[in-house]
Formats: structure tokens, sequence, C-alpha cells
């Protein structure tokens, strides 16, 4: 895979209250940027996520707007880790699918990231 085909999906840096849940582990983490594939997040010394179990990511957005999703490690570089998502539910996805509108301004662009999704 060429890097351009694994930068598919535009980043939207983005900063906001994340908590990631892997089994009775609860982790407050450092947001970095997030996509319609996935997140990318700073984790603390010490904080390490299992890369062969799922983990629930849940971005607080504001008010009671969050936008909540079940992924897997899909690298780590220091205390970087890239999420992939596996699964979100359709009110969390209108939400980020608005969060990268609004961040892009380009509708064209959203429409194919959308349709790479399928």
């Amino acid at each position: 895979m060429t890097q351009e085909n694994k930068r598919a999906f535009t980043r939207i840096f983005f900063d906001a209250e994340t908590v990631i849940t892997q089994g009775d582990q609860l982790w407050q983490v450092q947001l970095l940027d997030i996509s319609l594939r996935g997140v990318l997040v700073d984790m603390l010394p010490g904080q390490a996520l299992d890369s062969r179990q799922p983990a629930d990511i849940s971005i607080h957005l504001g008010g009671d707007i969050q936008i909540c999703m079940t992924g897997h490690v899909a690298n780590t570089r220091d205390n970087k880790v890239g999420l992939t998502c596996d699964f979100i539910d359709i009110d969390s996805m209108t939400h980020l699918r608005r969060l990268v509108e609004l961040n892009t301004g380009d509708t064209s662009l959203l429409e194919r990231e959308l349709h790479l999704l399928a």
C-alpha cells in the first residue's frame, strides 16, 4: 500500500475530551486527529492498549454530543496510537460527518471519502 493510499481519509486536527476503554481499563487520552476511518491519540507513559483486543473510543464534543466508536490498534509510535474504526453508530457517524464537512469545506471530498468506506 502506498503512502497516498494510507492517507485516503482527510485527517482533522481536533482536540476534545477523549476516553478509551478496553476491558476493565479506562484511559483519558489526548485526541490528536480524527478521520472517517479512525483516530490518532497521544497516551501517557505507562498507558498501553492491547493490540489484540477491541477498544471503545468516546469523544466528547460538548453538551451531550459524543462520537462513540469501537476500533483496534492500527499502529503505535512512541506514545501515539492510531486506532482504526471497526464500528460506529449512526448518530456518531452523523456527528463525525458534520465535523469533517465543517473542517474541510469540501462536500465532494466528503462524498468521495464516504464512498471509500462502502
